[in-house]
């Protein structure tokens, strides 16, 4: 592939990697959460230059973006409560879980062959410009190779994919810093991928959530043991420095580390900072090092960062 193609986000920009979409390339764009690896989520040859690109194991469904409600319902089959939900939290980092409608022409690839469907109304405006430019919901996993850090700025997509994608729009939006959650409506609300959206809110709506995360069987995306990975070896709830270790803290008591995710202990500075970080950690680590993280507490996003410093420190594999 000739070298990725760099756009911004005038109307003639989204318009041209809309394009490149709609003939069937993938195109990296910014949401709030993370950056998204686009395409026609109609095109089966597209979806499988997300794979490709990737190096993503087929069986790992992917994410559909959409531009509005309508183009939601046209994909999946939405409940009472799935409304209800959508009403509160889309568009934002949330996704839900939904029946696949039989006539939705998605590629089968999308959902690795199952009947169910992984939707989010992204509230970022150059991500809804684009989908809506492209006239189909985008598929989109995050832009990064598979089981690497996640990128949320366009430097570091760049760095991972140049070559590999046909072009990348520009744009370092990324607000949250985090994936966004995953909420199964198929059967009882479960929580299969903490994020964006902590599980208290969610809760204060629907009351009590499950959470199976970590399945046996891969059910949506986001749910790989080793996930999210540095090149170094990554350890959890180190609050004071070892050895050589590249330590990074959390909140003020944290003395003497080389990085921080929030020296304020400000958790949603840390979700927006952490894959920064992670990989700021990672070049001072070298090959064969050890990044240790400070504990962050389990309430709130707290439980999402968790959550992917948990698949960093996983043993690798796929």
């Amino acid at each position: 592939m000739p070298m990725t193609r760099r756009f911004g986000v005038s109307d003639s920009e989204i318009e041209a990697a809309a394009h490149l979409m709609r003939c069937g390339q993938v195109v990296a764009f910014p949401t709030e959460t993370v950056y998204g690896l686009g395409a026609d989520a109609s095109n089966p040859a597209a979806i499988d230059r997300i794979y490709e690109a990737k190096g993503r194991p087929r069986h790992n469904p992917l994410i559909i973006h959409v531009s509005d409600l309508e183009m939601a319902r046209r994909m999946a089959h939405l409940s009472p409560v799935a409304e209800l939900i959508g009403a509160k939290f889309w568009p934002g980092p949330l996704t839900l879980l939904l029946p696949k409608r039989a006539d939705a022409g998605l590629a089968s690839a999308v959902t690795a062959g199952m009947n169910n469907v992984a939707i989010r109304f992204p509230s970022s405006t150059v991500a809804q410009r684009l989908i809506r430019a492209v006239g189909f919901p985008v598929a989109a996993p995050s832009a990064n190779r598979s089981g690497k850090i996640s990128s949320t700025r366009f430097a570091e997509v760049a760095r991972q994919l140049n070559g590999r994608i046909a072009g990348i729009v520009e744009e370092d939006e990324c607000d949250h810093g985090l994936e966004s959650t995953i909420l199964s409506l198929v059967g009882l609300p479960i929580i299969l991928r903490h994020g964006s959206v902590p599980q208290e809110a969610l809760e204060a709506l629907l009351g009590p959530i499950g959470e199976d995360s970590m399945p046996e069987k891969v059910a949506a995306p986001g749910q790989l043991r080793s996930h999210y990975a540095p090149e170094a070896t990554v350890r959890m709830d180190f609050n004071s420095p070892t050895g050589n270790t590249v330590w990074v803290g959390f909140g003020p008591e944290s003395k003497g580390c080389q990085l921080t995710l929030s020296s304020s202990g400000d958790m949603e500075e840390a979700a927006r900072n952490l894959y920064t970080v992670m990989s700021e950690a990672d070049a001072l680590a070298g090959p064969g090092g050890v990044i240790a993280f400070a504990s962050v507490p389990l309430v709130g996003i707290g439980r999402a960062i968790n959550d992917r410093l948990k698949r960093a420190a996983a043993p690798r594999s796929t």
